[in-house]
This record gives structure tokens, sequence and C-alpha cells, in this order.
């Protein structure tokens, strides 16, 4: 067995697919295929997987993955939210055309594959992100010089976290989470640049993170209230989903959250105002400039 290998465990009944981060003594450091869980096995536990496409708990994801991106799509094909404008019925008596200008987005991710998954999502539904591969701990530090420069309507922090096994009775405890505390610290830089959580809309946590401790640092959605596993890409539908709301509307909390691949139980949050524009009339466009960049930090 070696760094990358896809496995499972078999004293938790093979239920998730994890890759192989690396490898100290008889201990495997994982990270989730699918899902934002940070865990650690004994090499002995383990099982290695030759095509994890196969395995009926990776097609049940898809599955879920597919109907999810399909819902995000449809509704903002169908636009049903501009048609709700008082004053978008104008533009057919009007020789200018409107233009859409949905939140930017800041998408910090503790894991490489995910933050390309990610913005590839992103740019499929038109939302301008700059996403940053970036350790855990070192996105405090990074969030606090990205801000003033990219200036952002939507911050998204997540990569992976979990409980300790040796701490599993102490849920309200900041300790007894793997990367929680580093999320709460980026959160509370974001909120020190901005404290409206209207004009800064800040997503945070991943697999089991200490929802309370989020959303008290300053998050509008956080993980996980339930301290289940959540998806890799439901951070992602969050700030689609509060990108492409008018500044006029609140996020739809109910809506959001059970569109989740991962449910009420995965994320939680606060009534929080959307972040899309529209405007008139529309600029002409000089040169075509890629929005959405991807970085690896301090690779």
């Amino acid at each position: 067995m070696k760094q990358g290998d896809y496995v499972v465990r078999r004293s938790y009944g093979r239920d998730v697919v994890f890759r192989v981060e690396a490898i100290h003594g008889d201990i495997a450091i994982l990270k989730g295929s699918d899902y934002r869980l940070l865990a650690d096995a004994p090499l002995g536990d383990l099982e290695k997987v030759s095509n994890p496409e196969e395995l009926s708990v990776t097609q049940s994801v898809r599955s879920k993955v597919k109907a999810s991106t399909q819902r995000i799509s449809a509704e903002l094909s169908d636009h049903s939210f501009l048609n709700e404008l008082e004053y978008r019925p104008e533009e057919s008596n009007s020789s200018h055309s409107y233009f859409d200008l949905p939140g930017k987005v800041l998408h910090l991710d503790g894991d490489a594959n995910y933050m390309r998954k990610s913005m590839q999502l992103y740019n499929q539904m038109k939302v301008p992100a700059q996403g940053l591969h970036v350790a855990e701990n070192q996105m405090a530090d990074l969030l606090y010089h990205l801000l003033p420069q990219v200036r952002p309507d939507i911050v998204v922090i997540t990569g992976h976290d979990g409980l300790l096994k040796t701490r599993r009775s102490e849920l309200y405890s900041i300790g007894s989470y793997k990367n929680s505390q580093n999320f709460v610290n980026a959160v509370q830089i974001a909120r020190d640049y901005d404290k409206n959580r209207d004009n800064l809309v800040v997503v945070a946590g991943a697999c089991q993170s200490y929802y309370e401790a989020l959303l008290q640092a300053g998050s509008n959605f956080a993980s996980s209230p339930g301290r289940i596993l959540i998806h890799a890409l439901d951070p992602v539908y969050i700030a689609i989903k509060a990108s492409y709301t008018s500044i006029r509307e609140c996020v739809n909390l109910p809506d959001i959250i059970h569109g989740t691949i991962s449910g009420i139980e995965g994320v939680g949050g606060i009534e929080t105002m959307g972040r899309y524009r529209v405007g008139l009339p529309k600029p002409i466009e000089v040169k075509k400039v890629n929005p959405n960049p991807y970085y690896a930090y301090g690779q």
C-alpha cells in the first residue's frame, strides 16, 4: 500500500472510500474521496480498492451529485429569480440590454482535487470565482492578505475535518476536532475584515466540523449540525445559491439546505441576503479573460 491508493476501512464496514495521503509507520493518513473527511487508520485495517467507481457506495454518492448539479443548473437556466425583479419587464421597452452580476466567490480549500472539482462547477454555473488550494492551518494568514485584494462577496473556507476518535463524547470542545480551530481562525479573520454578514457571506467547515463554533465566529453557513459527513460540493452549492440570489432577497434557508447532498444534518445557517445584482447598460467586452483562476498556494 502506498500514497495515492484508494482504500476502505474494514472496521467501519467499508462505508467510505479514502485516498491514502501519507503513511507514518503502520498508520495511514486518509482523506475522503467524496467526503470532506480527514482520518487515520492502521494499515492492517485498510483494504485497497482497485476501481472505486465500481463500489455501490461510490455509485450512490455519484447519483446524488448528479441530481444536485442538475437541480442547480435547472434553477439557473430557468432564471425565475430574474423575472421577479420589478424592473426586468421594462427591458423590452429599452434600447439597452441588462446584464447579470452574480456575487464573486473566494474559495480556500485544503484539498487540491476538491478545489479543481469546485472550480469546474463554478465555471459551469458561470459564477466568478477565485480558488486556492492551501493547508487548513494557513488559511487565516492567507485570508488576511487576500481579502483586501480580491474583495469577494462570498468566502468559502473548507477542506478536511473530523472528530477525534478519543473525543467523540466531547462535541462542544474545539480540541475534539482535527481542523475546526483552523476554520474558526479563518472565519474570524473574514469577520474582522467585514463584520456585516450581508456584505460578506462566509461558508465554512467540512465533515463533522464544529458547527456552533463556526457560526459564533461569524459564518453565515457552516457544517455540520449533526456531525456527519458532508459531500465535497456542498459548500460550493451554497456559494452558488448565494451568488445568484438577489441582493433584495434573503437566501431561502430551507431550499438551500435541503438542496445540498448532505441535507440539514450536514449544513446549517442563518438568514442571509443574496449577492446577485442586475446592471444597465451591458458593458462592451474588450477582451476575454479567465474569470476563475485557480492557484495552489505554497506549492
